[in-house]
């Protein structure tokens, strides 16, 4: 056979591409239209209320991802089961009726209840046909691309109800769109995805990757989670960083452990955090360690870690009485984390650091959070004091 394209404009519509397919053998023929442009900004719902023999002569773009109702007879065509036509509503009614007709001989001979309820159905549809009542009709195109004729034109239609809107994201998605309809960079974006970016592994120095997450802590707030792995030396690190400012008050955390279940409990260590264990006689100062998001349990590791690892504590260059102390601290910090009772205490003066309320948000009976005022000290070791957020614009030289 032969197809035919022909590239037309219509009228105070846009250009379209119609195909005509006509075969010589059997004399079928085919005919489809695509949308000429791209997918529009936003969708179309044409309303239209047929009362008249002329309204079903109307013109109908209708694509393949658009879809057709009647709601008096709780009718639809679903987007993508039909091919794009151009044609007329009652070409579109007439369509419907071919293809339900199409399998009827053999419901016919296996289920003739469900057949003699579509021919029913196909009466109610030949019907309309004649507009003895009213009707609605309805062509929704998530693309943008159908249309129904407006006779009027370029005056309004009484009749026909246009409406665009917004796409929602499934809508987008069955267009093959990848389009948030959220605006790029925001709060709630950083929320869901992990940033990647270059870096170089701090012990080999080889180019590795750094993942970045930001969290939300409940009752608390948002820090940003960063973690980076080499694959050539199998270095693995992760750091925790503040996602707010350094708060008005200093911060004092005291945890009784009375319990192995409070090895658990989240923490937030930020870099400007110390941490103190009075039973031990144990303080770690601030930028040990630097930011760590982990538990109680995983933090004491980390601590046990920082000792074993040290060669000028357990090396070959300590003594052994040094040796001796540092091995029986050890030990009871193994009894922290399993039967004895202690005090964890988290100064944090910029107040950036947390200590989970496995009572929240009730009042937890073994820990208690102070606020205090930040001394001098601690401002100008935050490099508080010299700090100007007001008033720091130059002013403007005299005019001359």
């Amino acid at each position: 056979g032969v197809t035919r394209l022909l590239l037309t404009r219509i009228p105070f519509f846009k250009e379209i591409i119609v195909s005509s397919f006509c075969c010589d053998s059997c004399s079928w023929s085919n005919t489809e239209i695509q949308s000429a442009g791209r997918i529009q900004e936003q969708g179309v719902r044409y309303t239209l209320a047929v009362t008249s023999r002329q309204d079903m002569n109307r013109e109908v773009v209708k694509t393949d991802c658009a879809s057709a109702r009647i709601p008096e007879l709780d009718f639809e065509i679903p987007a993508f089961s039909q091919k794009g036509v151009l044609t007329t509503i009652e070409g579109i009614i007439d369509r419907a009726v071919a293809g339900l007709e199409q399998d009827q001989p053999s419901r016919r001979a296996t289920d003739k209840e469900v057949a003699r309820k579509i021919d029913e159905f196909i009466g109610k549809l030949r019907q309309l046909k004649e507009v003895s009542s009213p009707f609605t009709f309805i062509l929704d195109d998530p693309s943008g691309n159908s249309f129904v004729e407006n006779p009027q034109a370029p005056q309004r239609d009484e009749a026909l109800l246009v409406t665009h809107y917004r796409r929602s994201p499934q809508q987008s998605a069955m267009l093959g769109l990848e389009v948030d309809a959220r605006p790029p960079d925001t709060a709630e974006d950083l929320r869901d995805e992990v940033l990647q970016f270059n870096t170089n592994c701090p012990e080999c120095n080889a180019p590795a990757s750094t993942n970045m997450k930001l969290v939300q802590i409940p009752h608390f707030k948002e820090v940003i989670i960063m973690a980076t792995n080499c694959d050539s030396c199998g270095h693995r690190t992760n750091e925790v960083k503040s996602g707010g400012a350094i708060e008005p008050q200093g911060t004092r955390i005291t945890l009784r452990i009375t319990d192995p279940s409070d090895m658990t409990r989240d923490i937030l260590k930020s870099e400007t955090c110390s941490v103190e264990i009075p039973e031990l006689e144990f303080e770690l100062g601030m930028g040990a360690l630097g930011g760590k998001f982990t538990t109680l349990e995983g933090l004491l590791k980390d601590i046990r870690d920082l000792v074993e690892k040290n060669p000028f504590t357990l090396g070959d260059s300590s003594t052994p009485s040094r040796t001796g102390k540092l091995q029986e601290f050890i030990g009871k910090l193994q009894d922290v984390k399993g039967k004895a009772q202690a005090h964890f205490i988290m100064d944090d003066p910029a107040g950036n650091s947390y200590l989970q309320n496995v009572y929240a948000p009730e009042e937890d009976p073994e820990l208690r959070v102070q606020r205090y005022e930040r001394t001098f000290e601690q401002n100008e070791e935050l490099g508080l004091n010299d700090m100007i957020t007001e008033g720091y614009e130059p002013e403007p030289a005299p005019g001359r």
